[in-house]
């Protein structure tokens, strides 16, 4: 893939958010498209040595469409400046929609690729489980998030939106109330796209694959632990 045609494409679509300018630049667009799609197979291909269910699925459907779903939101922007895809266990549905963890990346207009590990935003009902599996299994959760791999390559669960209180139903004395207290279950990190070089060996799109199949590696307990609820 190239990346850095890639990143140029999404700024100028940035600066250019209209339907006009993208049917003009229809074409770049789908080469592109198709560039993105063979990588994501291709990380599919890396992810499934260490997590075999994941080699069923399509990539395909992994992708995030480009189209922005405007309906509720204050910005009328038709667009995403992301190409983005979250890869899930033999084609199960989008993680937010209660389909379990994902691997999930994107790389945006921004020059930054974003990788990612978990369930962001899960559905009520598959909230509920994942706390309930806390209080049975903490420890366990623990132990995952003070690897030193984990920790160096993705870090450790991100608490955005999470609660003051312990949720209702849960105990406030429970001693990973902090953990139930959370909204997503998910590690990520970021890293410039000139970060990936092109050298003798390998190309930056393979680099980046290398990269983000190792930091999956590292999280792969973690997405065990979430299946498990």
């Amino acid at each position: 893939m190239h990346l850095n045609d890639l990143c140029g494409y999404l700024h100028e679509l940035s600066e250019n958010n209209n339907r006009a300018w993208f049917v003009m630049n229809k074409p770049r667009y789908d080469i592109l498209r198709e560039e993105f799609l063979q990588l994501v197979t291709e990380l599919i291909a890396q992810i499934s040595r260490t997590d075999p269910l994941i080699l069923g699925c399509n990539p395909k459907k992994a992708l995030f469409r480009i189209n922005r779903d405007v309906r509720f939101a204050k910005d009328k922007s038709p667009y995403k400046t992301t190409f983005s895809a979250a890869i899930v266990a033999n084609n199960l549905k989008k993680p937010s929609l209660g389909g379990g963890p994902a691997y999930y990346f994107h790389i945006g207009a921004d020059g930054q690729v974003l990788f990612a590990v978990g369930e962001y935003m899960p559905p009520a009902e598959r909230l509920k489980q994942l706390r309930t599996h806390v209080s049975e299994d903490g420890a366990a959760l623990v132990k995952i998030l003070r690897a030193k791999k984990l920790q160096q390559t993705l870090g450790t669960l991100q608490e955005e939106d999470k609660l003051q209180r312990a949720p209702k139903g849960f105990d406030p004395a429970d001693p990973y109330v902090e953990y139930l207290k959370l909204k997503h279950f998910m590690v990520w990190a970021e890293l410039p796209i000139s970060s990936f070089k092109h050298s003798k060996t390998s190309s930056a799109s393979d680099e980046l694959i290398s990269t983000m199949a190792s930091a999956y590696r590292d999280a792969y307990p973690l997405v065990k632990w979430l299946r498990a609820a």
